[in-house]
């Protein structure tokens, strides 16, 4: 692995010491990266899988036809998704850095891009831990039996979970609780931490999603729900909203441009197929997000008396309001219902830690700071940004813009707003600012070859326009 601290990637090509002519050699800064490939991939396949594929894949294959919005999404998937993530594993490993010093060793003048990539991690986390805290306290609702005493059936359901986030204290408890989980893993470091719990979790990830999937789809009337979200429909779809959509959706899942890939990249294995491990990601977050709705459709056409305006719902309501009034309706609801909070919480957590080592990982090799106390920092950011947002819907909704509570606006802004304009800088400098070469060689793509100049065009043309799309489908919908 490549961790000088004074090697710099020039535009012409070539990779120089800074030190040349002093006659001194400064020995290479090193890290601990992961013990292997499957740590790797499973690290960060744990990072793309989260609760976009649980809350909001469902919902927008339901609502833009099914079978059609899948098709696009994996054909995207293959192509414009591949490449940005290639493209962002290329960066971390050829620089060996953090995402500031892997923008600062791409080409000194574009080091500030690192400092706005890292607004998008340090935005996300702290809400995205009060949501891990949500799920927290629904494991430990249905551990405790209510999914069973009428406290999370009919009107009762969207009562329980309006009670619980305006509450002045609860949802801090659980918040807490989800981020320390979180931050206990990152604090014991990448191979004893992040990869040994990537190694635990993905598989349990796994054998719980499809067991849920089975057990949905047996169920009396389930098919239909099957059909529903397989079979392609065309009557009332506009093809251009299933485009950006999918797009959209991808773009979210794959956690580009979170600082995520850069990351891990630079923990990389020089030994270490970037293609193959992109594609192993990419295979791993599709089929979660497939089998999440097969999850979550047939269950509910199978068990709720108007699945059609169920499947209307998204995010939160979808998750806390809609699903456990369709768990209710399922002999052993509380078994279920801990079952699937517990495959939520998982896939939650996977996501939480990788966000925070983004972090964490600037302020080790920037300040130099030691891992317990970078986590210690980070953490009391996290605090600091995240009880506010868990008091937005109680104490604090007076904060509010409109119908945005304070999760809200660090939602949209994060993830409609900086999200693609870093997914469009990282195109942009990688393809006309710095040695591009050197990017695709780290890659593996052969010069000239038909993948070399695939790659170009994507990264160069057709990737930021795509992001441009999303942006302005962010800002002004359609």
């Amino acid at each position: 692995m490549q961790n000088e601290e004074n090697v710099s990637v020039t535009e012409t090509g070539s990779v120089a010491d800074a030190n040349a002519g002093t006659g001194e050699s400064l020995p290479a800064k090193k890290h601990m990266g992961f013990t292997g490939k499957i740590g790797f991939v499973l690290a960060a396949a744990g990072s793309a899988v989260g609760l976009g594929n649980l809350w909001r894949f469902p919902y927008l294959a339901a609502k833009y036809g099914g079978g059609i919005f899948l098709l696009t999404y994996i054909a995207l998937a293959v192509t414009f998704g591949f490449s940005l993530l290639v493209l962002e594993i290329g960066i971390g490993r050829l620089t060996g850095k953090d995402v500031i010093g892997a923008f600062g060793k791409l080409n000194k003048k574009t080091k500030w891009f690192g400092f706005v990539s890292l607004v998008v991690p340090v935005m996300i986390v702290p809400y995205y831990c009060v949501i891990g805290g949500w799920v927290t306290k629904y494991l430990f609702a249905y551990l405790s039996g209510d999914g069973t005493t009428g406290a999370m059936t009919g009107d009762n359901a969207a009562l329980y979970f309006n009670n619980f986030i305006s509450s002045s204290w609860e949802p801090i408890v659980f918040f807490i609780i989800f981020a320390f989980l979180s931050f206990a893993v990152v604090v014991f470091g990448v191979q004893k931490g992040i990869e040994n719990i990537g190694k635990i979790l993905m598989p349990l990830l796994a054998v719980l999603s499809v067991g849920l999937a089975i057990f949905a789809m047996c169920q009396e009337g389930a098919l239909e729900g099957v059909k529903y979200f397989l079979v392609p429909k065309l009557e009332g779809v506009n093809i251009a909203e299933v485009f950006l959509a999918a797009l959209g959706q991808l773009f979210y899942s794959m956690s580009l441009a979170m600082c995520i890939m850069i990351t891990y990249g630079s923990y990389m294995k020089k030994d270490t197929d970037i293609q193959k491990s992109a594609r192993q990601i990419s295979v791993f977050d599709t089929s979660f997000a497939i089998v999440a709705g097969l999850i979550i459709i047939p269950s509910v056409f199978a068990f709720a008396s108007s699945p059609t305006d169920v499947m209307q719902s998204s995010g939160p309501t979808l998750m806390f309001v809609s699903l456990p009034n369709v768990f209710s309706q399922i002999p052993g609801a509380n078994i279920i219902g801990a079952l699937f909070f517990l495959l939520v919480l998982f896939a939650a957590l996977t996501s939480a830690i990788s966000l925070i080592e983004a972090i964490v990982a600037v302020l080790r090799e920037n300040l130099g700071m030691k891992r317990w106390s970078a986590c210690l920092v980070v953490f009391g950011l996290v605090l600091l940004l995240g009880i506010p947002s868990s008091l937005g819907f109680g104490v604090l909704k007076m904060l509010s813009i409109g119908d945005m509570t304070l999760l809200d606006i660090f939602d949209y802004v994060s993830n409609s707003i900086l999200m693609p304009i870093v997914a469009i800088g990282t195109c942009v400098i990688a393809g006309y600012f710095v040695n591009f070469r050197a990017i695709k060689d780290e890659i593996g793509l052969k010069v000239k070859s038909f993948r070399d100049k695939y790659f170009t065009v994507m990264i160069r043309f057709v990737a930021p326009v795509c992001m441009l799309l999303i942006l302005i489908f962010n800002i002004i919908g359609l």
